[in-house]
C-alpha cells in the first residue's frame, strides 16, 4: 500500500469511527435525574411515611369517638371435703358478660393538639424528602458533568490522534526523502504514541465515569450512550432562601406542640361510661341478673414535684439550641453563596483568556502544519504547538465543567 492509499485509508477509517459514534443513542441529564428519582428507595420510604402519617391522623380521630367494648368472665371455685375458697367471697361460681361504652368529655383540645403534632411530623417528613431529592439531584448532576467532561476529553484525544496520524503519514514520507532527520521523526512518533495511550486512557475513564453515573441513577442498562451537553444555569434561582430555614421552623413548632401537650396533661379530665349486660353468682334467681349501670370519672393533678416546670426548662434549652443552629446556618449559607458567586465570576473572566489562547494555538498549528509540509519547520516546534493547543483545550474543558459544578452548588444552596 503506497503512502497516498495509506493516507486515504486513515482518513476513511477515522470518518467512519466518528460517524458510527455520532449514530450512538443519546441520553440527557433529565433522563438520569428521572431514573434516579424513580429508583430511589429513600424517596419511596419517605413517600410511605407520608401515607402512614395520614393513617395516624385517622387513628387519632377514631380515639376521640365513644369506645365500645365487650367483656366477659366466668368463675367456678369448688369446695372439696370442706377445702376451697371462702364461698362468701367467691359465691362458688359466677358468670358475667356486658358491653361497656366510654367517652372522654374533655378530649377536644387534646385530640386537636395530637392532630397538630401529626401535621408537624408530616411537614418534617416532606421537608426531609425534599432535602433527599435535592441531594440526589446534586449528586446526579455532578456525576453527569464528570462523565460528560470525560466524554469531551475522549473526543478531543481522538481528534488529536487523528491529526497526528495524518501528519505522521506525510512526515514519514518527508523523512524518507531526507527532508527531516530520523531523530526528528522519532520524536514526533513518540508524541503520537503518547497521545494514542492518552486516548485509550480517556476511553477507560469515560467508561468508569459512565458506569458510576448509571449505578447511582439506578440505570441497569450500562450500554455506552452519547451524553448530550447539560443545560445548567442560575437564571431562575430563588432569592428569598427560605427552604433550608423551614427545618428550624418545624423544630420550633415541635417544641410548641410538646408544650401544649404538657399543658393539657395538667388539665382536669372528665369521662362518662355506661354498661349493660349480665352479671350473676348463679345462686339466686340467675335469670333476673340482667342489668345496666352508668357512671363518670374525674381527675385533676394537684402536685407532682414541679415536673411541669422541669419540662418547660428542657424545652427552653432546646429552643436556644435551635436558634444557635439557625443563626450559624444563615451565616454559613450567606458566606457560601458569596464565595461561589466570586468563583463563577473569576471563571467567566478566565474564559476570555483561555479562548484567546486556543485561538492563537490553533492558528499557530495551521501555520506550522503548512511549514512542516514544505520542510521549513522543525518537528519539535510543531510538537510544542500541538502540546500548547492540547493544554489550552484541556483547560477550557476543565474550566467549563468546574463552572457548571459551581452553578449546581449555587442552585443547591440558594433555595
Amino acid at each position: 500500500m503506497n503512502n497516498l492509499n495509506k493516507y486515504l485509508f486513515i482518513i476513511c477509517l477515522s470518518l467512519f469511527a466518528v460517524k458510527a459514534f455520532a449514530q450512538n443513542p443519546t441520553r440527557d441529564l433529565d433522563y438520569y435525574l428521572n431514573q434516579a428519582r424513580a429508583s430511589s428507595p429513600l424517596l419511596k420510604d419517605q413517600q410511605n411515611q407520608q401515607r402512614s402519617s395520614g393513617i395516624d391522623s385517622l387513628i387519632i380521630k377514631a380515639t376521640a369517638k365513644p369506645q365500645l367494648t365487650a367483656n366477659g368472665a366466668g368463675l367456678y371455685a369448688p369446695i372439696i371435703r370442706g377445702y376451697g375458697y371462702d364461698e362468701v367471697i367467691t359465691n362458688g361460681h359466677s358468670l358475667e358478660g356486658y358491653l361497656k361504652l366510654d367517652y372522654d368529655l374533655l378530649n377536644k383540645k387534646r385530640i386537636s393538639n395530637q392532630l397538630e403534632g401529626v401535621k408537624i411530623q408530616r411537614d418534617s417528613i416532606l421537608y426531609a424528602s425534599m432535602i433527599s431529592l435535592y441531594d440526589l439531584n446534586r449528586s446526579i448532576v455532578d456525576q453527569y458533568l464528570l462523565a460528560y467532561g470525560s466524554q469531551e476529553q475522549r473526543d478531543f484525544n481522538r481528534e488529536v490522534v487523528f491529526l497526528l496520524e495524518k501528519e505522521e503519514v506525510l512526515l514519514k514520507q518527508l523523512t524518507r526523502s531526507n527532508i527531516y532527520k530520523q531523530s526528528e521523526y522519532l520524536t514526533f512518533l513518540v508524541t503520537l504514541q503518547q497521545q494514542q495511550l492518552a486516548a485509550k486512557q480517556s476511553e477507560l475513564q469515560l467508561q468508569n465515569d459512565y458506569a458510576t453515573l448509571a449505578f447511582i441513577s439506578g440505570v441497569i442498562d450500562t450500554t455506552s450512550m452519547l451524553l448530550t451537553q447539560p443545560k445548567i444555569d442560575n437564571s431562575g434561582i430563588h432569592t428569598d432562601r427560605n427552604f433550608f430555614l423551614q427545618k428550624f421552623s418545624i423544630d420550633s413548632l415541635k417544641n410548641e406542640n410538646i408544650r401544649q401537650e404538657i399543658n393539657l396533661s395538667y388539665k382536669p379530665k372528665l369521662g362518662i361510661y355506661a354498661n349493660g349486660g349480665y352479671s350473676s353468682s348463679l345462686i339466686l334467681q340467675p335469670y333476673k341478673n340482667f342489668g345496666a349501670s352508668v357512671g363518670f370519672t374525674f381527675s385533676v393533678p394537684i402536685y407532682d414535684g414541679q415536673q411541669r416546670k422541669m419540662q418547660y426548662d428542657k424545652l427552653a434549652i432546646s429552643s436556644n439550641t435551635i436558634s444557635a443552629y439557625k443563626n450559624f446556618f444563615v451565616s454559613q449559607q450567606a458566606q457560601q453563596l458569596i464565595l461561589i458567586r466570586q468563583q463563577i465570576a473569576q471563571t467567566d473572566v478566565l474564559f476570555v483568556k483561555i479562548n484567546e489562547q486556543i485561538k492563537f494555538s490553533k492558528a499557530l498549528i495551521d501555520v506550522d502544519s503548512k511549514l512542516l509540509h514544505t520542510g521549513d519547520l522543525r518537528i519539535a516546534d510543531f510538537v510544542i504547538a500541538i502540546n500548547n493547543y492540547m493544554a489550552a483545550q484541556n483547560l477550557f474543558r476543565q474550566t467549563t465543567i468546574n463552572r457548571l459544578k459551581l452553578i449546581n452548588q449555587y442552585n443547591y444552596w440558594n433555595k
